[in-house]
């Protein structure tokens, strides 16, 4: 500590009231001297109070307290306020400086308290003060007791927004509380600045306008105040939707013709539904949402019409397409399709079956060595049978029964290999082969099945059955709205409990909901 005496003339001293400490004057001036002989040192009063009347820098403050001022302050901006008692044992200081333990964050002003500023949400934080006069700076005061800094929670970060009818849910990631829990979070809308609190993602935001598109932000609120909004989502437009559950199958592929050789059985047509067991046995598809202010369009499948061995017509609703079945062989292997076709018989081997596609029906059975030997068609179901003699041609695959019209029904089998013998149809529409004798309807796969097509052996091999044609049914809870079929498509419906279903048999065009 610098120390320099004043020079003091004596008779300037000659009347200078003087005592203890506890004989100050009460209501003293500032410029004020008095003689305390408790300490032995001359004194001046000052704007602080009473000081030393030499020259020299400051003691050090002492009862250091530190408290948190949380309210209103912005994530990572915690504020602080330091209060503390200035001691008069050394010169009179001029600023106080508060210094952070850890962060080193200072401020410095004329008295107590001080109030510091830019401190990280939830960090505990000790203060030390100096002191500082144009003699020097004391030495740090004892640090005050930890105390945490708190603010306004961070901006969470936003996430999907799914829309639906008049409304949207908006997900989000929690960002850091701020030091303290938070207790809601909002989401607000652009335009119309329409709002939803939770206490958790996602949030749902109704009351808004089908057809607009929106975007939104989210913020979090604490005890201390709400933070600053987090970036924007993506837009959305929400519809006037709702979810209906399907059943597409495509037109069934045509069997096989040849006098001299077993043809195979066409496949059936590929098979696709939200209600139950989907084709090749697989799991229910997903139920589709529809908007009501969309048209969709609906494709039913024909079946194979074309010469010997052709393959179905594929089958639509929306976004989802069934493949025609595969035609049965009457050269060669199978075709490929929704189900695949009956390989022909007639080399050393045999011929293939034709593949099926995932999730819709299996491939076609195998053809044998000799005119007997067509493999039966594929179905939705199962796979076609295989010719395992001359004297017996393959079954076609078996179908899929689904009761979305409320009634069960089996649809999408293969049809039936031809050759010495004639396999059977598969259950669900499929045709049995025929060996011989005039061309007859029983060839046929039934219609709105899909069913494949049987396999005919008859001179002079012009002769074929045609793939049955497949179907479109949709189903949706009646409150939900109402059906439009439109020009091109025949169709009808009914209801099942609270639930419409639509049954369309034939054509391409749209429909609609209101």
């Amino acid at each position: 500590m610098e120390v320099r005496l004043m020079a003091i003339r004596k008779s300037s001293i000659s009347g200078v009231p003087k005592g203890q400490t506890a004989d100050r004057p009460a209501s003293p001036s500032i410029g004020d001297v008095f003689y305390n002989g408790t300490n032995g040192v001359l004194e001046i009063y000052t704007s602080q109070g009473w000081f030393p009347a030499i020259a020299q820098s400051p003691s050090a403050p002492s009862s250091v307290v530190a408290t948190n001022q949380p309210s209103g302050r912005a994530y990572n901006n915690g504020q602080a306020s330091i209060a503390f008692t200035k001691t008069a044992n050394g010169g009179a200081p001029t600023s106080y400086t508060v210094t952070s333990s850890p962060g080193s964050y200072t401020a410095t002003d004329s008295s107590s308290p001080i109030t510091i500023t830019g401190l990280q949400s939830s960090t505990q934080y000790t203060y030390t003060v100096t002191a500082t006069n144009n003699y020097g700076t004391s030495s740090a005061s004892s640090a005050s007791s930890g105390v945490t800094a708190t603010t306004v929670p961070q901006a969470p970060t936003i996430g999907s927004v799914t829309a639906s009818s008049a409304q949207v849910s908006v997900s989000f990631t929690a960002g850091a509380t701020g030091g303290s829990a938070v207790t809601s979070y909002t989401v607000t809308s652009s335009p119309g600045n329409i709002t939803a609190s939770g206490a958790s993602s996602p949030i749902t935001v109704t009351g808004l306008t089908n057809g607009t598109a929106y975007t939104f932000t989210v913020t979090a609120t604490n005890a201390n105040g709400t933070s600053a909004a987090s970036s924007a989502s993506s837009s959305v437009t929400p519809a006037n939707t709702f979810t209906l559950d399907f059943l597409v199958v495509a037109g069934g592929g045509g069997g096989g013709n040849r006098s001299y050789r077993g043809p195979g059985g066409g496949g059936a047509g590929g098979y696709r539904t939200s209600y139950g067991t989907s084709g090749r046995n697989s799991s229910a598809e997903a139920q589709f949402t529809a908007a009501k202010s969309n048209n969709y369009t609906v494709t039913v499948g024909a079946g194979s019409t074309g010469p010997g061995g052709s393959t179905g017509n594929n089958s639509v609703f929306a976004t989802i397409t069934s493949s025609g079945g595969g035609f049965g062989g009457y050269g060669g292997d199978g075709g490929t399709g929704g189900s695949g076709g009956g390989g022909v018989g007639g080399n050393a081997s045999g011929c293939a079956g034709g593949a099926g596609t995932a999730n819709q029906g299996y491939g076609g059975g195998q053809g044998s060595y000799s005119s007997a030997g067509g493999g039966g068609g594929g179905g939705a179901g199962a796979v076609g049978g295989g010719s395992t003699s001359a004297s017996a041609a393959g079954a076609g695959g078996a179908g899929i029964a689904s009761s979305i019209t409320g009634t069960s029904v089996t649809r999408a089998g293969g049809g039936g290999g031809a050759g010495s013998g004639e396999g059977a149809g598969g259950t669900g529409g499929g045709a049995p082969g025929k060996e011989s004798g005039p061309y007859t309807s029983a060839q046929n796969g039934a219609a709105n099945t899909g069913g494949g097509g049987g396999g005919c052996k008859q001179d002079p091999g012009t002769t074929y059955g045609f793939g049955g044609s497949g179907i479109v049914v949709l189903r949706w809870p009646t409150a939900s709205g109402t059906i439009t079929i439109g020009a091109g498509l025949t169709g009808s419906t009914s209801t099942s409990g609270s639930d419409t279903i639509a049954t369309i048999t034939a054509g391409t065009g749209n429909v609609s909901w209101a």
